[in-house]
């Protein structure tokens, strides 16, 4: 039984993925701030539900002791939940804006995955997967041939830079545990108003293709569909 935790899972990116995982037979912990959301979007998938904010420490220690004493360990931690951020134009994005954003989308990734830690480390061939996005990649943005270029949001596009970082980081100091970055792309969800050019599904395949890739996989990486991405 593979167990796998993933944060957001109540809609979106993280709703699809859980489902995909589902199916391929992962025992799965829809992780998500609202109870009532939660819940229902883990009885329409069949998995499990664990109430967790990742702006709040003892709620994340309160997921991580209910997912230890329910499976003991934890196989794949999917950190999908993300939030878009103040949506300002560069020159009045505040020190207030840039902390709410790195809240959720860098810090709240470190919490979970401090405090999952253990029960990863429990685990046979455990996985993190780390939503990232191309919006952060310095490359990227910095081409004006690219549509990253154009799409100049400070906090949101540099909390996913600072995520890559993070993971590239948790990599080399935990080298049995295969974290990687992933850009889903430019997805149609509550994220950007259903905008996106992606579907879901579309989406949500980087996220499982690294979910499911094992002890031998890669690791410390930034992958698109396509495949490994330089920075």
């Amino acid at each position: 039984m593979t167990t796998t935790l993933i944060t957001g899972a109540n809609k979106g990116l993280g709703f699809e993925t859980a489902r995909r995982l589902i199916e391929a037979g992962h025992t799965v912990y829809v992780g998500a701030r609202d109870a009532q959301r939660g819940q229902a979007a883990a009885a329409k998938l069949g998995a499990r539900f664990v109430q967790i904010d990742v702006t709040d420490d003892d709620s994340v220690k309160a997921a991580a002791e209910f997912v230890r004493d329910d499976a003991g360990r934890l196989d794949v931690l999917v950190n999908n939940a993300g939030i878009v951020g103040a949506g300002k134009p560069v020159g009045e994005v505040t020190g207030s804006d840039m902390q709410t954003t790195y809240d959720t989308n860098v810090f709240g990734v470190v919490r979970v995955t401090h405090a999952f830690l253990p029960l990863l480390q429990a685990g046979d061939a455990p996985v993190v997967v780390n939503v990232s996005s191309g919006l952060g990649s310095l490359a990227a943005t910095a081409d004006p041939g690219r549509v990253e270029f154009h799409v100049a949001l400070l906090d949101y596009n540099s909390s996913k830079t600072a995520l890559v970082m993070v993971t590239s980081q948790y990599a080399k100091a935990y080298p049995a545990i295969r974290f990687n970055a992933v850009d889903p792309g430019y997805t149609a969800t509550d994220l950007n108003g259903h905008r996106g050019t992606n579907s879901v599904e579309e989406g949500a395949e980087i996220i499982v293709r690294m979910a499911v890739i094992g002890a031998d996989g890669p690791t410390g990486g930034f992958f698109d569909k396509a495949g490994p991405v330089v920075w």
